[in-house]
């Protein structure tokens, strides 16, 4: 069995995704996960993009023991040194410098001869070699390159250090035949290649990112780079999940294996969903809702008598829990912290007081406590935060009818002081919110997204209320949870704002 290493970008290509972006809380959060789930590098972010690029490049590089962490960086020296910066203080630090190949980019990008960006790749991955041993180069647009010229620049990075050689299809132009044969090309033209790990980076423009990756190892590849839920630039990545998950399910044909711990798959992908405030398609293989659910009645009878029958994976593989242990108001602290256990979370004391209080008042409210329920409370309890509450919620109250204007009124606390507005508005949602700016007043914002999502099944169900607001060239996410879909709706607007204004007061020094 071929060793296929994982490659993750997450926190560098897909936290470059529209309304994707993290905090440095938030970022250290996904890379733990990315650690749990083994893959082999974490792609830590752009370090010289931004000095909160950096600051999480090099948080990162110091939190993770037990992963490669690298930093992208272009082809020039200056680049290059911010990255070893960043990531000099990993277990095994890696730079990745990448400058485009196709004659597209040459000219209107780079407005460079093709032998001067040879040159370029000789020189500057020469110049990261005298830093770190492990030093991968990144041929962009190279599946829209000339394969003889591509074929030079591979020779040029491998004389020069290169430890590591990445065919990236940019644009998601190519197909899996194209890939498979153009990998192929590299290993028969260039044999220096076998000395090296050969790469791949697929984007999903065609919708065929994942059916390329596996298209390219069939081809010789020994590495892919990809997002976990295929988060990334327009319509994004290949999806680490799926790679993963059709390698061991057809080890019959790829004949290869990655050492990657599947049954953390559904952690790490709603890690990253609930960190940006979105949620997976229905239909998202290996991890959406319907993943694994059967309604036809011939599917319901074939998986009765053989699961096989309609399942090639099974739930419990990707860290999805089917048998679900009820807890009750009855049920006690430890009981909680043990079943708690059981899903994989590991919880500070004060995270483990927090869900468990809001565990009990759960209680009250709803008659069957089921898994989702407690994975709900857990991620809304142990958030990575990076600035204090500014306003919380203290009390509300609303009045609505089919024939006259909502009102409401809220309290918001701010530290020790309460303070108190009554607004209308279009429905009892909309004057609360009227209601929270009459006592906020933020600067003029508009909503990029507002999605319910209900937890479980029942009318008695937690809500799950996710929103973004645009304002001052960025977005800020808010998130609410609670059987009252007002409640939850006014929480995850408070959150949104505290947010907004911690961003604003920055800005204003």
């Amino acid at each position: 069995m071929r060793k296929i290493k994982i490659f993750d970008t997450t926190l560098r290509d897909g936290e470059q995704s529209p309304g994707c972006s993290m905090n440095l809380a938030e970022k250290l959060k996904v890379a733990a996960c990315l650690e749990k789930l083994r893959v082999d590098v974490i792609e830590a972010g752009f370090a010289i993009a931004s000095p909160g690029d950096f600051a999480s490049v090099e948080a990162i590089s110091k939190a993770v023991k037990d992963c490669t962490v690298a930093s992208l960086a272009r082809a020039t020296k200056g680049d290059i040194d911010c990255a070893w910066s960043a990531v000099r203080q990993a277990a095994d630090p890696r730079i990745h410098l990448f400058i485009a190949t196709s004659p597209l980019h040459m000219e209107y990008k780079l407005k460079m001869k093709p032998e001067d960006v040879l040159t370029q790749i000789t020189e500057m991955t020469a110049y990261a070699k005298q830093y770190v041993s492990n030093v991968e180069f990144s041929a962009e647009d190279a599946t829209r390159s000339d394969p003889e010229f591509l074929a030079q620049a591979v020779r040029n990075a491998i004389a020069a250090g290169a430890t590591v050689v990445n065919i990236p299809d940019t644009v998601g132009y190519t197909t899996p035949a194209e890939m498979r044969a153009l990998i192929e090309y590299l290993v028969r033209e260039v044999p220096e290649t076998a000395g090296i790990e050969l790469s791949l980076h697929c984007h999903n423009d065609l919708g065929m990112a994942t059916a390329n990756s596996l298209a390219g190892i069939l081809g010789g590849a020994t590495q892919v780079e990809c997002t976990v839920n295929g988060l990334g630039e327009r319509s994004g990545n290949t999806s680490m999940e799926e790679v993963v998950m059709a390698l061991r399910t057809r080890a019959d044909i790829y004949e290869c294996e990655t050492r990657i711990e599947t049954t953390q798959i559904y952690r790490a992908s709603k890690t990253v969903y609930d960190i940006i405030g979105q949620t997976a398609p229905l239909n998202k293989p290996i991890v959406g809702k319907n993943a694994f659910l059967h309604e036809s009645g011939i599917h319901q009878h074939g998986v009765l008598a053989n699961k096989k029958t309609y399942e090639i994976l099974t739930p419990e593989s990707v860290g999805i829990r089917v048998e679900n242990l009820v807890l009750g108001k009855h049920s006690g602290k430890h009981a909680f912290e043990a079943h708690l256990k059981e899903l994989g979370y590991e919880l500070t004391q004060d995270e483990l007081l927090r869900c468990f209080t809001e565990f009990k008042a759960l209680c009250d409210k709803k008659k069957t406590i089921n898994d989702a329920d407690l994975e709900a409370l857990v991620s809304h309890n142990t958030r990575a935060e990076e600035t204090e509450e500014r306003y919380k919620l203290d009390w509300f109250a609303v009045h609505t009818t089919n024939f006259t204007t909502a009102t409401a009124t809220i309290c918001l606390r701010r530290g020790e002081e309460t303070l108190q507005a009554v607004s209308l508005g279009d429905g009892p949602i909309d004057a609360a919110f009227q209601a929270v700016d009459d006592i906020v007043k933020p600067v003029e914002h508009a909503f990029a997204t507002f999605t319910i999502q209900s937890i479980s099944e029942g009318k008695d169900t937690l809500g799950d209320i996710n929103l973004k607001l645009s304002a001052l060239g960025r977005t800020f996410r808010g998130h609410g949870l609670s059987t009252d879909i007002i409640e939850a709706s006014i929480l995850a607007y408070v959150e949104a704002i505290n947010r907004l204004c911690a961003y604003q007061n920055k800005q204003e020094g």
